[in-house]
């Protein structure tokens, strides 16, 4: 099972950009590159929501709410996938976890919490 953890998060205004990392420390390229890594967050009170996702054949696809706000991207080398997050709204408020699958298999980080704030 890949470990992963998630950094990045903090506080912000409204109409503010964060940038999200969720890094697979001790786990080898190859088993890195076999899972399909995603993005989720829960805010309180709510369940846990998709908010993007890298596909099976390579593609992207984000939630409604974040369409053209968010960007999901990753760096094979150092085993880590981003979340740029722009424009953001006091509705992206939430712990924001990292999601990793091969499709068999699936792990979870302990979660980064974003609060976009005045």
């Amino acid at each position: 099972q890949v470990r992963l953890v998630e950094s990045g998060g903090g506080l912000v205004q409204p109409g503010g950009s964060l940038r999200l990392s969720c890094a697979a420390p001790g786990t080898i390229l190859s088993t890195f590159t076999l899972y399909t890594m995603g993005w989720y967050r829960q805010a309180p009170g709510k369940q846990r929501e998709l908010v993007a996702t890298f596909t099976s054949d390579g593609g992207t696809d984000y939630a409604d709410a974040v369409k053209g706000r968010f960007t999901i991207s990753k760096n094979n080398s150092r085993k880590t996938v981003y979340l740029q997050m722009n424009s953001l709204k006091p509705e992206d408020t939430a712990v924001y976890y990292c999601r990793g699958t091969d499709g068999s298999r699936e792990s979870w980080g302990q979660g980064t919490q974003v609060t976009v704030s005045s």
